[in-house]
């Protein structure tokens, strides 16, 4: 009986945990990672996130997310960000990201051998108008391939409305 009683309640505690854990964050727009193919970013891989804007009216917080191996070779990362909307004119800005400190320790989250990061570069923004924006994230090094990249992403959130 006890055994029956365990099994019951570890049985409805996973059902509670996989219910919860499908909801998604209802801030974010688009929380999106790719690949970076043998960990060698090269500069004619750009990587395009499209980020579907339904209300113009409330500020949005944008994140570059990016993951490098303990074996990259730099302190920090700089990147071209390029965002196209409705009237098809790019806007292209440079980024740097830091991703040591001077002593050398790692900034990002470890787990094992890589290291995340997740780097505001746009914060309280209005998009102009409603309807589809796309985002386009390259590394802006002197290396080429910039070895020992893991991933590259962006995160698109809600801010707080404003008063």
């Amino acid at each position: 009986m006890k055994r029956g009683l365990i099994s019951f309640y570890l049985a409805a505690i996973s059902v509670v945990l996989l219910s919860t854990s499908g909801c998604a964050d209802k801030n974010a727009v688009i929380d999106q990672n790719s690949e970076i193919p043998d960990h060698n970013w090269t500069y004619i891989n750009k990587f395009r996130f499209d980020v579907n804007i339904d209300d113009p009216t409330i500020p949005y917080n944008l994140y570059m997310n990016l993951r490098v191996t303990a074996d990259y070779k730099y302190s920090n990362i700089f990147v071209l960000i390029t965002q196209t909307g409705h009237d098809k004119k790019p806007e292209i800005k440079r980024y740097e990201l830091k991703l040591a400190s001077k002593d050398g320790e790692w900034l990002g989250n470890g787990s094992g051998n890589l290291y995340s990061y997740q780097s505001p570069f746009r914060t309280n923004y209005k998009f102009p108008a409603k309807g589809v924006y796309h985002i386009y994230i390259e590394q802006n090094m002197r290396d080429n391939p910039l070895r020992e990249v893991s991933d590259v992403g962006l995160r698109v959130e809600k801010g707080p409305p404003t008063p």
